[in-house]
C-alpha cells in the first residue's frame, strides 16, 4: 500500500518538541510515514540524539532537499525553502512574544511573524502558517500580508496540554517528591543576555542562600538554546553548586510542562514558560522584562505590567511572599486567555489542517488532548558534577 509521507524538519530542540505535539496526531494511521530531518542550524547540536532516542527514522538534509514528500512540518524557517513539499509552518513558542529591534528593515519587526520568516527565499509562502490567536493577523497584515490567505488560525498545543494538566498537579506534585507544606519555586529562563539565565551569577546565590530548605524546593528550567549554544557539560559546570544544594536541573529534552503546573511560584523572564506559567494559578515574580525585545502587542508585554519585578535589595523570600499576596488569578486569567483563540481545538484544528494537505480523510475518532506524562522524582535531575560526587 502506498503510504503519505511527511517530513519534519526539526531544526533545534525546541522546534523538535513542538513538532512531536503536532505529530501524535497522525499517530495509529497506517497511511502516514513520518520521516524527520535536522538543517543545519547553530542550536541544533542536541537534536541527532533527541531523534536518536526517539528512535525515529531520519533522512541527512541533503537527501531530504532531494525527495519529494506530500506534507512538511517546520517550527522555524531555515532552509525550508529547499523542502519539495507543500509547508505547514508553525510557532514554536508561546504566541509571538519577542521583536527584533535595532536593525535594519528587513531584520526589524516581530519574529516569526516577519517577511524574512515566513518567506526565507524571499518568494516561497508556505502551505499554511499556523496562528495561534486572531490577534496575530492584525501584526501579519502590517509586516507580510501577501501571507494572510495562508495564515490559519489554529491555537497553541502546549496551552492545551497544560489545561488538560491542571487537575494533575497534585499527582506530579507526589511524582517529583514535594511533600506537604514544601512550594515548588520554578525558575523559568529563555536564552539570550537579558534573559535570567543571562543574569544567572546574581540569582544562583540568592536561589541557593535565601531559600530554607525545610520550605522550599527549586526547580531550574533553561531554554534549550542555551544548552545547544554552550554546550551540556558548561551548563552542568555553572549550576553543579545548585545540584548540590539539592536544586533541580531539569534537563534540555524532558518536559517542564508538568513542573510548570506542578509550581507554587515562578521566578521567569519575558519567555514562552513564564507566560505558559499563567494558566497555571502561580505566582509569578519577573526576573526582568526587557522593553525592547517584548512584543508591545504580545501577552508578555501585558505580563511585564501585572507581575512584581525582582527587587535586587529586598530578600528573595520576603519578595516571592509578596507576589503570592498580591496575586490575582482573574488578572492572570486575562493574560492567559491572549495565548490562544481557540482553547482546547488546537488538535482538531491542526489534524483537520494536515489530512486537508495530505488529501486524506481524517480518522475516524476524537483527536483528544491528553493530560502531560508524569515528572520524575526532582532529585534525579541533578549535574554531572554533583552525581560524580556521590558515586566516588
Amino acid at each position: 500500500m502506498g503510504r503519505k509521507r511527511v517530513l519534519a524538519i526539526a531544526h533545534t530542540l525546541t522546534y523538535a518538541k513542538r513538532l512531536l505535539d503536532v505529530l501524535s496526531l497522525l499517530e495509529a494511521d497506517f497511511r502516514v510515514q513520518v520521516v524527520f530531518t535536522v538543517p543545519p542550524h547553530v542550536f541544533g547540536d542536541e537534536v541527532p540524539r533527541f531523534l536518536e532516542n526517539l528512535g525515529s527514522a531520519v533522512l541527512p538534509w541533503e537527501e531530504a532537499k532531494r525527495v519529494r514528500f506530500d506534507l512538511a512540518l517546520a517550527a522555524g524557517p531555515q532552509g525550508v525553502g529547499d523542502v519539495q513539499a507543500p509547508l505547514i509552518a508553525l510557532p514554536h513558542g508561546a504566541n509571538y512574544l519577542k521583536r527584533i529591534a535595532g536593525a535594519g528593515p528587513a531584520e526589524a519587526g516581530v519574529a516569526g511573524l516577519r517577511r524574512k520568516d515566513i518567506m526565507p527565499d524571499g518568494k516561497t509562502l508556505p502551505a499554511a502558517l499556523v496562528i495561534p490567536h486572531d490577534d496575530e493577523l492584525r501584526e501579519l497584515a502590517r509586516s507580510c500580508p501577501e501571507a494572510l490567505p495562508v495564515a490559519r488560525v489554529i491555537g497553541d498545543p502546549a496551552h492545551d496540554r497544560i489545561r488538560a494538566s491542571l487537575p494533575l498537579r497534585g499527582v506530579y506534585r507526589r511524582a517529583l517528591g514535594l511533600t506537604d507544606g514544601q512550594e515548588l519555586v520554578v525558575l523559568a529562563s529563555t536564552w539570550g543576555p537579558r534573559s535570567s539565565f543571562g543574569r544567572i551569577e546574581t540569582l544562583l546565590p540568592r536561589l541557593i542562600n535565601e531559600l530554607p530548605a525545610d520550605r522550599y524546593r527549586t526547580a531550574v528550567l533553561v531554554h534549550p538554546n542555551v544548552w545547544s549554544g554552550h554546550g551540556p557539560w558548561q551548563v552542568h559546570a555553572w549550576l553543579a553548586q545548585c545540584s548540590r544544594q539539592g536544586i533541580a536541573i531539569v534537563p534540555p529534552e524532558a518536559d517542564w510542562r508538568s513542573v510548570l503546573v506542578a509550581a507554587d511560584l515562578i521566578l521567569g523572564d519575558h519567555g514562552s514558560v513564564t507566560l505558559y506559567g499563567t494558566l497555571t494559578g502561580a505566582p509569578i515574580l519577573l526576573s526582568g522584562s526587557p522593553e525592547e525585545e517584548i512584543n508591545p502587542a504580545s501577552p508578555a508585554a501585558a505580563l511585564a505590567l501585572t507581575a512584581p519585578t525582582l527587587s535586587p535589595t529586598h530578600p528573595l523570600v520576603g519578595q516571592l511572599d509578596y507576589a503570592a499576596a498580591e496575586y490575582r488569578r482573574e488578572e492572570y486569567s486575562v493574560i492567559a486567555s491572549r495565548i490562544t483563540s481557540e482553547p482546547g481545538g488546537f488538535n482538531r484544528r491542526m489534524r483537520r489542517l494536515m489530512y486537508e494537505i495530505l488529501r486524506l480523510g481524517q480518522p475516524a475518532y476524537e483527536p483528544l488532548t491528553m493530560p502531560l506524562p508524569s515528572p520524575p522524582p526532582l532529585e534525579s535531575w541533578t549535574s554531572t558534577s554533583a552525581r560524580q560526587e556521590r558515586s566516588a
